[in-house]
């Protein structure tokens, strides 16, 4: 018979075998060794005291090889679901203004949110190097928690691995979400018609930069933060006042150069942009020159490109504005028949060149 740690326990039996539980739950160890992997009870004890005391909720406190949930309350929000998977193996663990944990969870709700769904559940599955300190998994695992907490989610499953010292890098988490579309919403790249309007809802490689700094290859005193932070509520936002957005997507890797490439290409319209109405920080922007890097490239984890009919660009421009997330929000450009495919950017010096999908990787592990 399973118990809810959430609930009383009334029955004298069930109390005592709780308190036995509780008692043998807890890790001793102050690092992650191979037993941690092996299925056995150090596994259970750091399962038990790292991840089900961060994350406990109904479904996941049943502690099955699955989670199960009532299909019929998730019809009632929508007619489609959203899936998604990724994994996250960002180097450092911690940085300014995040670390790996409260991006698992943003970047997964994000992908769903891009799509118009309201996300529900996560999943989080972490590849353990032997030596990790506890603790800084315990920290890795309490940032999940109030990510998700913040957002709404539930992360209901998940799984613990463990390899040998030097196979991994610390710590590396994959992470699935499940989503509600609701209906009559359909946001698709192939939307996309001349004269629509992009609009983005803010500075542009604010994370990539604060990741490269963090990592202490330059000697560079700045104040500049990762812009991690969960989509979903922005994009309900605008989607109240536009139900009828043609595109949308989170710029992460690649940044907005690469989404605005897959944007023209899916679409096979041309798409304009004007290099003075892009937002890029300052800082950020001497990083680059620095460096050699081009901001349009930078990875963003706060950031997402949408794609309206004309009509809707001035409303939900302002709708933007109204959200925290969405404050700094301006149209960058728009859609145009030809050429087609081709993402053209008019410079400073009113010439046009062609931005093209990134080619190599400017930053490796920056999610």
């Amino acid at each position: 018979m399973d118990y809810s740690p959430s609930q009383p326990i009334q029955n004298p039996l069930l109390q005592k075998v709780k308190k036995i539980r509780d008692r043998r739950a807890k890790v001793r160890d102050t690092h992650i060794t191979l037993a941690h992997g092996s299925g056995g009870k150090a596994m259970r004890d750091l399962i038990d005291d790292i991840f089900v005391s961060s994350f406990d909720n109904p479904i996941l406190s049943q502690l099955e090889d699955q989670a199960s949930f009532n299909l019929a309350s998730l019809m009632q929000q929508g007619d489609r679901l959203a899936f998604t998977t990724d994994s996250y193996v960002v180097d450092p663990l911690f940085f300014p203004g995040s670390d790996i944990g409260e991006l698992a969870v943003n970047g997964t709700i994000n992908d769903l949110a891009v799509s118009g769904a309201k996300p529900l559940y996560l999943t989080c599955s972490v590849i353990l190097e032997e030596g990790l300190p506890v603790e800084t998994l315990r920290r890795v695992a309490t940032s999940m928690k109030a990510a998700a907490n913040q957002a709404g989610v539930q992360i209901i499953t998940g799984d613990t691995k463990v390899v040998h010292r030097g196979a991994a890098d610390k710590l590396f988490i994959n992470t699935a979400g499940i989503g509600v579309i609701p209906s009559g919403i359909n946001i698709s790249a192939q939307n996309i018609q001349p004269k629509d309007v992009v609009i983005i809802n803010g500075e542009l490689g604010n994370h990539g930069a604060a990741i490269l700094i963090a990592r202490g290859e330059l000697a560079l005193e700045t104040d500049i933060k990762s812009d991690c932070q969960p989509l979903h509520s922005l994009v309900a936002t605008i989607l109240k006042v536009c139900p009828d957005v043609h595109a949308m997507r989170d710029a992460t890797r690649g940044g907005l150069a690469t989404v605005l490439n897959e944007f023209a290409l899916s679409s096979q319209v041309g798409i304009r942009i004007d290099e003075q109405s892009i937002p890029v920080r300052e800082e950020v922007q001497g990083v680059c020159e620095i460096l050699g890097l081009d901001p349009l490239y930078l990875a963003n984890e706060g950031k997402l490109v949408v794609v309206v009919p004309c009509e809707y660009a001035e409303s939900v421009l302002s709708a933007m504005k109204s959200h925290p997330a969405g404050k700094d929000a301006c149209i960058i450009g728009e859609a145009i028949s030809s050429p087609p495919g081709v993402v053209m950017l008019k410079t400073a010096f009113n010439a046009e060149r062609i931005v093209d999908m990134l080619v190599g990787d400017q930053l490796p592990r920056i999610c």
